[in-house]
């Protein structure tokens, strides 16, 4: 995933909205990016070209920048014009679904690495150097390496390649818990500005950072994860009795239990 002397290998991006263009800013140094999205329009320092399915599908690189919910139609779709040997990346918000998918549906002649960027577009308004990128392996270790060694080395990602299985289980605490109090919490505005504490602000920074993520981004993180249905119950349970303990009028007690969604350790960062 690196340019040619003197040109750029052509890109196709399937989906172009906010994480779409953010993908675009980011990798238009290293290569020629067409986009494709029924929905998209051109803007003012847009960085790709909008282009049509098959042209973009053939691109040597295809990146699926689309809700999870909709990959398995995605991946039929652009299907018969994938090149023999061209490299297919996911970027969704869960990893065991979509890697299942992109095993069944893309044809053997081609390679396939899951990915997820721990970043949006608001937490990557000042830059991605230093922020966190998932990189799963989907069809062999070599080609998830390779996709790892150029987000590190090109994009200053800090990379973890990790199973879409323990993606999955540490995104479900989170991610899963980050947007379900997210939520809750934006249910309770107007909440104070005035006479705010620090912990509070920090709260409330982490919930401007989802605040304008689509529905389909929750329902991807809520409903496709297979462990966040745990997690959640976990926190129900827990906040059903620090409410039971306060309404005793006794000291709600810390969960003697294991770390929600712990399985001993998970992925390690590629050096």
């Amino acid at each position: 995933m690196s340019g040619l002397a003197g040109a750029r290998p052509r890109l196709g991006l399937i989906g172009y909205g906010a994480f779409g263009r953010l993908t675009a800013r980011h990798l238009s140094p290293w290569f020629e990016v067409l986009a494709h999205d029924p929905a998209a329009t051109v803007e003012e320092g847009d960085l790709a070209r909008l282009t049509d399915l098959a042209t973009a599908a053939a691109c040597p690189v295809v990146i699926l920048a689309v809700p999870v919910e909709a990959l398995a139609e995605t991946l039929s779709a652009i299907e018969p014009d994938l090149q023999d040997g061209a490299l297919v990346i996911d970027v969704g918000s869960v990893k065991v679904g979509p890697a299942r998918l992109m095993a069944e549906h893309l044809p053997a002649r081609v390679q396939a690495v899951g990915t997820h960027p721990l970043f949006g577009p608001q937490s990557a308004r000042d830059g991605i150097a230093g922020l966190r990128i998932a990189v799963c392996p989907v069809r062999g270790d070599r080609i998830a390496r390779r996709v790892a060694a150029f987000c590190r080395r090109a994009l200053k990602l800090k990379v973890f390649i990790v199973s879409p299985e323990d993606h999955d289980r540490e995104a479900a605490v989170v991610q899963g818990l980050t947007h379900l109090i997210s939520r809750v919490l934006l249910s309770m505005e107007p909440l104070p500005t005035r006479m705010t504490t620090t912990s509070f602000e920090r709260i409330m920074q982490a919930v401007e950072m989802v605040r304008y993520d689509s529905p389909a981004v929750f329902r991807a993180i809520e409903r496709e994860n297979p462990y966040a249905a745990g997690v959640r119950d976990r926190f129900f349970d827990l906040a059903a009795r620090a409410r039971a303990d306060l309404d005793d009028g006794t000291t709600p007690q810390a969960s003697s239990g294991p770390p929600v969604g712990s399985r001993g350790s998970s992925g390690s960062p590629a050096s």
